[in-house]
C-alpha cells in the first residue's frame, strides 16, 4: 500500500490538475472544490508512481455510498480523505484500502469518549489535558475511520466500535489491518487495508 498526506495548497501548487477532475468540481462551493481537486490530484500522483500508465486520464468513479474506485483498474483499491487544509490518499494493488486524515479541532466530550472508546481507555483519556486528549482521540478516530473505509462500510460500519487503544499505533479489526502514521505526518492520519479489491 502507498499513501500520501499533504496540504491542499501544496498539492494544487505543485501538480497539474486533471481536466476530468476540474470538470467534476464545477458547481461545487469553492472550499469543497479545493479539497476535491487536491485529494484527486494527490491520488493521481500515487497512481503515476508506476501503477497506471495513463494516470492523468484514469477515470475515478464513486460508488453509491461515495467510496472512490477505478473502473478501468479494479485490482487497485483507492481511498481519499480531507480535513481542513489537509488531504490524504492511499492506493493498494489487490487491496481494499482506507485512509483518514483529521485536524484536531474541538474538545472531546465525555459522551463522545464513552461512545467511541473502550471502557478501559475512557479513564486514560479523562486524565489527559484537553489539548492532549483532543489530539490522542483524533489519532484513535483516524484509525477507526480508516478501518471502516477499508471494509467498504464508511460510517455505516460504526467506526466507534473498532477497538483502538490510547496510543496504539497499529492493529487489526477482523481481516483489516491498520497503522497510524505517527511521526510521518503533522496531523493525525491512519491507513488500513485488507486483501482483495472490489
Amino acid at each position: 500500500m502507498r499513501h500520501r498526506v499533504a496540504e491542499c495548497d501544496e498539492v494544487l501548487g505543485s501538480s497539474p490538475v486533471a481536466t476530468a477532475d476540474r470538470q467534476a468540481a464545477e458547481g461545487m462551493p469553492s472550499w469543497r472544490a479545493r479539497e476535491f481537486l487536491a485529494a484527486r490530484t494527490l491520488l493521481r500522483g500515487l497512481l503515476g508512481d508506476g501503477l497506471v500508465a495513463d494516470w492523468a486520464g484514469t477515470t475515478i468513479a464513486k460508488e453509491p455510498g461515495g467510496r472512490p474506485f477505478l473502473p478501468d483498474h479494479p485490482w487497485i483499491g483507492v481511498s481519499l480523505s480531507h480535513s481542513g487544509d489537509w488531504v490524504a490518499a492511499a492506493v493498494g494493488e489487490h487491496l481494499r484500502v482506507g485512509v483518514d486524515v483529521e485536524v484536531p479541532q474541538r474538545p472531546v466530550s465525555p459522551a463522545l469518549l464513552r461512545r467511541c472508546c473502550r471502557e478501559q481507555d475512557t479513564a486514560a483519556f479523562e486524565a489527559m489535558a484537553d489539548d492532549v486528549r483532543t489530539a490522542e482521540f483524533t489519532w484513535m478516530w483516524t484509525a477507526q475511520e480508516a478501518c471502516v473505509k477499508a471494509a467498504g462500510q464508511g460510517l455505516c460500519g460504526r467506526p466507534w466500535t473498532v477497538p483502538v487503544a490510547v496510543g496504539q499505533t497499529s492493529g487489526s479489526w477482523g481481516p483489516v489491518r491498520w497503522t497510524a502514521l505517527r511521526g510521518q505526518a503533522p496531523v493525525p492520519v491512519s491507513c488500513a487495508w485488507s486483501e482483495g479489491s472490489d
